[in-house]
């Protein structure tokens, strides 16, 4: 009880299980028998959260990689361990993944280069010599061993391009597609898609079989690049290989659905077939000759030699008893280890991190509900002062909820009736919204009386949303009237919906842009951004290009919720126009060059709720001239929440990664925020008569510049006279 176990594999043997185990306080590597009874326990020099082991085919070493991205080789024998490698940057999806060569003797792995792109590497575990085997032209990915030792398999992708700005909103559109390579590991290698007779296809099937298991990998670096091969298969997006036996490889494709596709290809035929779709996680065994998977909640045992997975179903209802009390202390512990190894510095902020333990794992004691532990967790890790150091989820009691359905308006009380105030639309152009009463022939307007829900009379003190419970999309039927009697009532059949957030947030939006409208005369556009990941960037690409007819823009990124580094919407904002090309039609009114732009002033409404990437939105703005910051300053969160592991019971901790600083080489914005060049406050009185200070002010700003630097389309010139003959031509000799 209270101990973490992670990341187990079986031996080559499978006469052994090896995995990470916090026991003591801290991971260390731990090999027993297959049940669990005779233990060794090997100590790491580092103290560190531990990934993905291999063990090596001979069963001498296992290889694996720690919190900060470093390869480790552990001797099972002597329980030496060595550090091998280390990735060139932290990046989130930890790739660096070693495996081992079928005779014990390397590992390969993918590592970033500089560029951030990634090549393929080899570590001798003999002469411990390093080498890279790809030259990054190409972002390499996934190397895995043919089971005879004579090539390395890859995925390689040219168009990766800006994917590898992965922090990066310029990165969300390009569509990465890979393509599958051998490397011939020997200088005196053949290829794999030689051309061969059918009689040498047949002897060499026959001689493969009359062969000794006993492998020896010969790597001859010199000249390597060039015995990169591809190897027949359609470029698509392909997530990673899995080894496979002789001439056989998996392949992880990505799909529509849940999980991935995985494939089996053939390299002697140079074709693929479906093997097992959905797969969500998978495994192969170290002779290669068995896969086990998991589907939809259950797990699959097949063998590997079959074009298709069998339709085997593991029986795995385990049960575990847990003592809360002892698991709650291991989670704590655990808490403060991912702040003392995974935060962005070393020093923890300044924290007397030993000491910080010693105040608060005494409050453990007295936890009596998960809920509880994330209080004292959240406390704990508040002592580092920073952002986005959020803590949830965790294994809590099941709770039946009730859906609770909604009508998408806003209801209000009057002399003991219920009358309908608003009705949200959903605007236009919406297609994930659904507006209840909003539907055109629905027959119900604002100001009219909701007088029974269901058959059931509806009059105060009775909560409207009473009779509402579980009527979530389904169909219910109302009677309304303009009156708060019976007088020109009528039934209708509404479905009423979970939520209303969507039909909100585009009301406010809509109505936000109509204001900006009318305040400016038609002069100004008006592009809220929500966040800085998708709904930001959908958001953006919406009502930006949308409005392109207009004199300038209202950037409103106020309650900006983060997500990336906007770089996409700067790199907009900051187009040049360079020219013209002439359209003949109608007026001839010409295309910029470039088309897509707003090329007149911009002006950012910001507040205290936008943070994280909704600091550096502004800040970048800022950076950048495009235009003056309106509002309140920023939150003030500027640091990655990507890569702290989860809890052993699913909670979450964030220990945030990748602190943010400047062009000078100063720390900045965390804890800061970014300040508005014209700061001006939300006063209640004026927000609640329905005005919005800050919008208007940008408005106003807006305007004043568009008095000085306004952009005004050019006409198109005269026609040029470019045809030209010698002086005489048209005259008779």
């Amino acid at each position: 009880p209270g101990v973490a176990d992670r990341y187990p594999i079986w031996s080559p043997e499978g006469d052994q299980i090896a995995w990470f185990s916090d026991q003591i306080g801290e991971y260390q590597l731990v090999l027993s028998d297959q049940r669990g009874e005779i233990q060794r326990r090997i100590s790491i020099p580092n103290n560190k959260f531990y990934f993905v082991p291999d063990w090596s085919p001979d069963g001498s070493h296992i290889a694996f990689t720690d919190t900060d991205y470093n390869i480790w080789i552990v001797d099972v024998n002597n329980g030496t361990a060595d550090k091998i490698d280390t990735d060139r940057y932290a990046h989130p999806n930890r790739t660096m993944n070693p495996q081992w060569s079928p005779d014990s003797k390397w590992i390969s792995y993918e590592k970033q280069l500089d560029s951030h792109f990634k090549a393929v590497f080899v570590h001798n575990v003999v002469n411990k010599a390093t080498h890279q085997i790809t030259d990054g032209m190409a972002d390499a990915t996934t190397p895995v061993w043919d089971a005879g030792g004579e090539y390395l398999y890859l995925l390689g992708s040219t168009n990766y391009g800006l994917t590898s700005g992965w922090l990066d909103m310029s990165s969300y559109d390009p569509d990465v597609t890979r393509s599958l390579y051998a490397i011939v590991l020997s200088s005196q290698g053949k290829a794999p898609i030689m051309p061969k007779s059918d009689e040498e296809s047949e002897s060499s099937k026959k001689s493969d079989e009359d062969k000794d298991e006993a492998v020896t990998v010969r790597i001859d670096v010199e000249g390597i690049y060039d015995r990169l091969i591809p190897l027949k298969l359609d470029n698509d997006n392909y997530l990673g290989l899995e080894r496979g036996p002789k001439g056989t490889i998996f392949i992880a494709q990505e799909n529509d659905g849940p999980g991935v596709t995985l494939l089996k290809y053939d390299v002697d035929k140079e074709k693929s077939e479906t093997f097992a779709e959905g797969v969500a996680t998978r495994s192969i065994s170290a002779d290669r000759k068995h896969i086990v998977f998991g589907k939809n909640g259950t797990w699959n045992l097949s063998e590997t030699n079959g074009s298709k997975a069998g339709k085997e179903t593991l029986k795995t209802d385990l049960k575990i008893k847990l003592d809360p009390q002892a698991e709650y202390h291991q989670i704590f512990k655990e808490g403060w280890r991912y702040m003392r190894d995974f935060l962005y510095v070393d020093n923890v902020h300044g924290a007397p991190w030993d000491q910080v333990y010693e105040w608060y794992a005494p409050w453990i004691d007295h936890v009596r509900h998960r809920t509880d532990l994330n209080y004292v967790v959240d406390i704990m890790s508040g002592e580092v002062a920073i952002g986005h150091s959020y803590v949830s989820g965790g294994d809590m009691p099941d709770i039946d909820r009730v859906p609770v359905g909604l009508l998408g308006c806003e209801i209000e009380q009057v002399s003991g009736s219920y009358r309908i105030k608003k009705i949200y639309t959903g605007e236009r152009w919406n297609p994930n919204l659904y507006a209840p009463l909003g539907l055109p022939g629905m027959n119900v307007k604002e100001g009219d009386y909701i007088l029974s829900i269901n058959g059931k009379d509806l009059r105060a003190p009775t909560n409207p949303y009473s009779l509402l419970e579980n009527t979530a999309g389904r169909e219910i039927y109302m009677e309304v009237s303009p009156y708060s009697s019976m007088t020109g009532v009528k039934e209708i059949m509404v479905k009423p919906i979970q939520s209303e957030r969507g039909l909100r947030t585009v009301d406010w939006v809509e109505s936000n842009r109509r204001k900006v409208d009318e305040l400016s005369d038609g002069k100004l556009a008006y592009v809220y951004v929500p966040n800085t990941g998708n709904g930001g960037f959908t958001s953006f690409n919406r009502y930006y290009f949308a409005q392109q007819d207009k004199k300038g823009v209202i950037i409103d990124e106020r309650n900006n919720g983060g997500g990336s580094a906007a770089d996409y919407m700067i790199d907009v904002m900051a187009r040049q126009h360079f020219g013209y090309f002439n359209s003949k039609a109608g007026d001839k009114r010409p295309w910029t060059t470039p088309i897509a732009g707003i090329w007149g002033p911009k002006v950012m409404l910001i507040n205290e709720r936008a943070g994280s990437g909704g600091d550096l939105l502004p800040y970048m703005f800022k950076a950048a001239g495009l235009g003056p910051l309106v509002g309140t300053r920023t939150w003030g969160g500027l640091v990655g929440t990507w890569d702290t592991p989860r809890f052993i019971d699913g909670g979450r901790m964030v220990a945030p990664r990748g602190g943010f600083f400047d062009v000078d080489g100063n720390w900045a914005v965390e804890g800061d925020g970014v300040a508005p060049d014209i700061e001006v406050i939300q006063e209640p009185k004026l927000v609640l008569e329905g005005r919005d200070p800050q919008l208007e002010k940008g408005v106003e700003e807006a305007l004043r510049l568009l008095q000085i630097k306004e952009f005004i389309m050019k006409p198109e010139p005269a026609p040029p006279v470019r045809w030209k003959r010698p002086a005489g031509w048209d005259k008779n000799e």
